[in-house]
């Protein structure tokens, strides 16, 4: 998120999914199906909630893994097909796929599903009902991979090793609109939007979609592996846990102590709306990310630390890696981040400043409008089911010395450490104030940017995309 910090605004969104109104200070006016947990009166006088994890888009979650006994003949069978090899992202987006993220989308999207997604932010299943797809999942070809395939009906991907990954099934070639794709996808076509130009700018004048066949699971063998848990995975984990509710919280940043606080008070409110064991989905983005953005694996570091040194509480908190590449495209793309975690068992997500923003690539100043994201979750269609929770700036009290809740009528109170500001600190082997940051964390932090060894002419590189 664009803004690090945070708690719950009083808002008049319409709220989503529940069937028993009720007003609560810190989320929009959620309605609750009825099953009596004995709230406490004092609070809530009426709540009942009900347990059990949402259903998945479409009312279960998409298989395209093969089954094991059939990946030999797969594999034979792709060697037999006309190829197309995956760039670093798109090979993140047949993970993506692969494991039901994008529920029900059974593979890289056709023209009517590309259009959909980018004129309506939805797709209409065949019952009539809409489910939420704000951005488009295609692989782009050229020409000449487009004359290779000729009449074929299926072809073969394989990765940067000549590996087969999956087969492309019942496959319909057709137009790239690229400057289409990217005005309504980032709503400008201003050049340095990093996806655009890794993804879409060089890339082939045509789309391939298709029903997607995947050989094995995607594996990175990166030490990151055992986070990596697919949204069957995460279900079974969260009922393992016994979860009446579960929360996600999507970042790419470090945590400090007010992403912390948030989470932890987010609970809090959860319980005190009847929820008996709510349990928290940490769900860093793991795919592509802009090259000054902290890279994987030290922020997966980074957030052991913040486990291990109790910020969070291990035995409610669920941390795994979200496999999507990252847009930047605001309030468009945190549809699709919001969307994803509903597969993954989510029935509420929170949302920040500027979710899913960046700064504007030519000019000073911020790409989208900050309350935006907010906004658009409260009404965008197919995210009916998902309660949203917005929450407000946190920044660092200084007479209380730890990240609290902005209190306007004493602003001169509070210091707000940016994340620029944050890694000035860290590069320059800086501590930030007490309790911004727990201290393995930050150590982690600045081990990280040391690791930055400077070049022959004194500059230190940029960071490598995670």
């Amino acid at each position: 998120m664009a803004s690090m910090a945070t708690f719950f605004s009083k808002t008049s969104y319409t709220s989503h999914s529940l069937t028993k109104n009720f007003e609560t200070h810190y989320a929009p006016s959620f309605r609750v199906n009825v099953t009596s947990l004995g709230a406490k009166k004092k609070a809530y006088p009426r709540l009942r909630v009900s347990g059990g994890l949402i259903e998945p888009d479409g009312g279960k979650l998409v298989k395209l893994l093969v089954e094991e006994s059939q990946r030999d003949s797969k594999k034979r069978e792709a060697l037999s097909l006309p190829r197309i090899k995956l760039s670093r992202i798109d090979f993140e987006w047949v993970h993506v796929l692969s494991e039901g993220w994008a529920s029900p989308l059974p593979g890289f999207m056709k023209e009517s599903e590309f259009l959909q997604t980018l004129h309506f932010n939805s797709l209409r299943l065949s019952d009539g009902s809409l489910v939420n797809m704000s951005v488009p999942i295609v692989l782009a070809i050229d020409d000449s991979q487009k004359h290779r395939i000729g009449e074929s009906t299926k072809v073969a991907l394989f990765d940067s090793r000549d590996n087969p990954v999956a087969i492309l099934n019942d496959i319909e070639i057709y137009k790239h609109p690229k400057e289409e794709r990217i005005a309504r996808t980032w709503g400008t076509t201003a050049p340095g939007l990093p996806y655009v130009e890794n993804a879409i700018t060089h890339a082939g004048d045509w789309l391939i979609g298709g029903d997607l066949e995947v050989i094995e699971p995607i594996k990175y063998h990166d030490g990151l592996d055992r986070f990596r848990m697919s949204p069957a995975e995460l279900r079974e984990e969260f009922t393992r846990r016994n979860a009446d509710a579960v929360f996600a919280f999507q970042l790419r940043n470090p945590v400090h102590n007010g992403h912390a606080l948030l989470m932890t008070d987010t609970r809090k409110r959860l319980l005190e709306m009847g929820y008996k064991n709510p349990v928290l989905l940490l769900h860093p983005l793991g795919g592509y990310t802009k090259a000054d953005d902290v890279p994987l694996d030290w922020r997966m570091k980074q957030h052991e630390k913040v486990l291990e040194d109790g910020v969070l509480d291990p035995e409610t908190t669920v941390v795994s890696i979200f496999p999507s590449p990252m847009h930047y495209a605001g309030p468009t793309e945190v549809q699709w981040h919001a969307k994803a975690r509903i597969n993954a068992g989510a029935n509420f997500y929170i949302v920040g400043r500027d979710p899913a923003g960046m700064g504007h690539p030519v000019e000073k100043r911020d790409l989208y409008d900050a309350d935006h994201g907010k906004k658009v979750l409260s009404m965008a269609p197919g995210l009916e089911r998902l309660n949203i929770l917005p929450f407000k700036v946190a920044a660092y009290d200084k007479t209380q010395g730890k990240m609290a809740f902005f209190d306007p009528s004493r602003a001169q109170d509070f210091l707000f450490i940016s994340g620029t500001k944050m890694r000035t600190l860290a590069r320059n082997k800086e501590n930030p104030p007490n309790g911004f940051m727990c201290p393995g964390g930050w150590k982690v932090l600045v081990e990280y940017y040391d690791s930055l060894v400077p070049s022959d002419n004194g500059r230190v590189p940029e960071a490598v995309p995670a």
